[in-house]
């Protein structure tokens, strides 16, 4: 594995023939979710069936506010309505809204990719992420015309209804793969139906992998995804 500065986002890469992320073959973009560290996702890249050749990149999120304790955040959320929400039993429904700073930090995220592509030469891009690491995925996906191979969102949720729905139908048939908790206590699982669905009627080639689990990345949807990937990617299942 390699570090290296791309779009002005400290990212970590590894695959490919080197394990430090060369060769020419595709190249998975994983974006860490709210709180994590820079390299809590990096694991992946070992456990996931890609095929031969894949590439891995994670970036490392811009924001390290001292109440995260040395976690990252691509924007700043209410902590305590979440907390309330986790106490409650009823996590939040964001759909609503559009997350401040969101807009910000898709800019970053579009140059970085901008400089995968430049330095990598990727055969084939794959954007995801999990948690708030996906909903930003999926609002870059949507919001560009970068040519993707396949989104994936793990255990992420819907924001910014009223923006991404009419912006759907511009990803016609592009390979979708989400997962969700069915015991989510932070995002709800059944807001993630909702954009699964959305999805679908927008012409998405949606994969879904429900689980019984809370807000967490499962071995049975690493297993999962591998086979997704290689999909999306011409590789035999």
């Amino acid at each position: 594995m390699r570090t290296e500065s791309l779009g002005g986002l400290r990212t970590r890469i590894a695959g490919g023939t080197d394990r430090e992320g060369g060769g020419d073959g595709p190249v998975v973009v994983l974006l860490h979710g709210f709180g994590a560290p820079g390299d809590d996702l990096v694991s992946l890249w070992r456990v996931i069936d890609a095929p031969p050749g894949t590439r891995f990149v994670f970036p490392e999120a811009p924001l390290a506010p001292p109440a995260l304790g040395g976690g990252r955040a691509w924007w700043m959320i209410d902590l305590e309505a979440i907390q309330r929400g986790i106490a409650s039993g009823q996590p939040r429904d964001l759909s609503g809204g559009t997350p401040e700073g969101l807009t910000e930090t898709r800019v970053l995220v579009v140059s970085m990719l901008d400089e995968v592509e430049r330095v990598l030469r990727p055969s084939a891009l794959v954007l995801g992420g999990f948690s708030q690491g996906a909903m930003l995925a999926c609002d870059v996906a949507l919001r560009t015309e970068r040519p993707l191979a396949a989104l994936v969102m793990l255990s992420g949720t819907y924001v910014a209804k009223q923006e991404w729905d009419p912006l759907m139908a511009r990803r016609r048939a592009l390979p979708a793969f989400l997962s969700h908790g069915t015991a989510d206590g932070l995002l709800p699982y059944a807001t993630s139906e909702r954009l699964r669905d959305a999805f679908v009627a927008a012409g998405l080639a949606v994969t879904w992998a429900p689980f019984r689990g809370g807000h967490e990345i499962p071995t049975s949807v690493v297993a999962s995804l591998g086979s997704f990937l290689r999909a999306s990617l011409g590789a035999p299942r």
